[in-house]
């Protein structure tokens, strides 16, 4: 049964807790605006496009935004019911921090699990399609766009030159095209006049030209044997196909397999073929090498018949055979470490990828229980500043999210480069952070005042004399008495 404490709780949680998770979410997607700006500028992309690109950048940083949010939301909340002297009213009432805490708890709990399912069925999903998008929007051609005075090439086979535009861009004056049938022949279009228009489905450039000349080329393709025409027209419309500006939507089908678009339960499939497929080699290269090592007695089956009919006698190779049989050794030694060299490359991205499987596994839990570790941070946090609004909670949320995020980013890289194990790399940020909540929460019980001002100025005050006495040199050293007896 809800009561009212909760309720007070709740409803003083839900309000931060939207606002901070829009405005982290809102950050980190201009971040990827701010790394992908040259890519997107100047491809003409529509509406749509961009609308469907920005929800899915916002859907893939919805598992980094939603721990900062509920850190900062839980700093503000405590925070704001400390300055307003309504915790003091709680702890008076002999209510204790973890009980006002435990609605909290449980919805910090309830965004744990939700987390996970988002990364579990949303997040692979949005992944493949974002990785889809963003490379058929990086291969995409620039927008058209023919500006005054400027040669402009991006049309295959053509270059294009407008002297002057009106206004709204459609008539033209002082028109040049030329044309490049192949490398050694050139066609040429000249006009005074013109008009400039796309066709209804924007697939066609259309040039309707006025009192213009056009110089063409002909004769067989790679021959010097050719004839130039000069034909001049009143009238004449020249159509440029645009289809190759446009996107090209390819299928996901490529991106599939990649690690970060597969759920648990497919990484756990992915998983048992990629450990398997790594053992069959093993043991397939493991036969190969033993075939290296068995001698090739090729042109000397006498020289092992005599070792065999001694074989408690000391043999000695013939000198007439010492060459042969050195020349093959060598050989042999080294096909066999040509080929594990070979084979430890190739087992070494084995292993690299069975790696960044178990990365991407470890990654969805331990993002989802860092929610809550955030939270056991945040809520004492808060309840020992008591201060509220955006301005001390927001830079102590700032500091401990930038070093969670240091030691993810850290361990992940250390995880994927075989420095650490995956389950440390990926859990090394939730282990260094769950002792400094524990810390915290333990300090706020206690009604500590680690981060009140006038605590550290008593502090100071207290140690300052014991400070001043050691600094004060003693009457009893030699060095005091010369330096007095110097000055009598």
């Amino acid at each position: 049964m809800i009561k009212k404490l909760d309720r007070l709780i709740i409803k003083a949680f839900i309000g931060p807790f939207l606002i901070t998770f829009l405005i982290a979410l809102f950050i980190l997607v201009m971040q990827f605006f701010w790394k992908y700006i040259d890519d997107l500028v100047g491809k003409g992309l529509d509406t749509f496009t961009l609308l469907e690109l920005t929800g899915l950048v916002t859907t893939t940083w919805v598992p980094i935004a939603l721990p900062l949010a509920i850190l900062l939301s839980s700093i503000m909340t405590f925070g704001n019911l400390g300055e307003s002297f309504e915790l003091v009213a709680i702890k008076s009432a002999g209510i204790p921090l973890l009980r006002f805490m435990r609605p909290l708890l449980w919805i910090s709990a309830g965004l744990c699990l939700m987390a996970f399912l988002f990364a579990n069925y949303v997040i692979p999903v949005a992944n493949l399609k974002f990785e889809t998008l963003l490379q058929d929007i990086q291969l995409k051609k620039p927008a058209f766009d023919i500006k005054e005075g400027v040669f402009y090439n991006k049309m295959p086979g053509y270059t294009i030159k407008i002297s002057k535009k009106d206004k709204t861009g459609s008539l033209i004056d002082n028109v040049v095209i030329f044309e490049q049938s192949n490398i050694l022949q050139d066609n040429m279009i000249s006009a005074d006049k013109g008009v400039m228009s796309l066709s209804a489905d924007k697939q066609t450039l259309n040039f309707k030209l006025v009192k213009g000349v056009y110089y063409q080329e002909k004769g067989p393709r790679y021959s010097m044997a050719t004839d130039f025409i000069r034909l001049g027209f009143k009238d004449y419309t020249k159509h440029f196909d645009l289809s190759s500006f446009a996107i090209n939507r390819s299928t996901d089908s490529l991106y599939r397999n990649n690690a970060q678009m597969l759920s648990v339960r497919q990484l756990h499939i992915a998983l048992d073929s990629l450990n398997k497929t790594a053992s069959a080699f093993v043991r397939n290269n493991n036969l190969g090498i033993r075939s290296y090592q068995r001698y090739n007695r090729i042109n000397s089956d006498s020289v092992w018949h005599i070792a065999e009919a001694r074989p408690f006698r000391r043999f000695h190779i013939p000198d007439s055979l010492k060459w042969s049989v050195d020349e093959r050794a060598n050989s042999a030694l080294t096909g066999m470490r040509n080929q594990v060299d070979i084979q430890q490359l190739e087992y070494s991205g084995m292993e690299t990828n069975i790696r960044v499987h178990w990365v991407e596994w470890h990654r969805k839990f331990a993002l989802s229980v860092a929610c809550m570790v955030l939270f056991l941070i945040g809520a004492p946090l808060g309840s020992i500043i008591r201060k509220g609004g955006l301005g001390m909670p927001l830079v102590c949320a700032v500091i401990f999210f930038v070093i969670f995020h240091l030691l993810n980013t850290f361990g992940e890289k250390f995880a994927r480069g075989g420095q650490m194990t995956v389950f440390m790399g990926m859990w090394l940020s939730v282990l260094c952070m769950t002792p400094i909540g524990l810390f915290l929460t333990y300090k706020a019980m206690q009604d500590s005042q680690l981060f009140s001002k006038e605590f550290y100025y008593r502090f100071f005050k207290f140690v300052r004399p014991f400070l001043n006495r050691l600094r004060r040199p003693s009457p009893t050293d030699p060095n005091t008495d010369s330096d007095s007896n110097q000055l009598a």
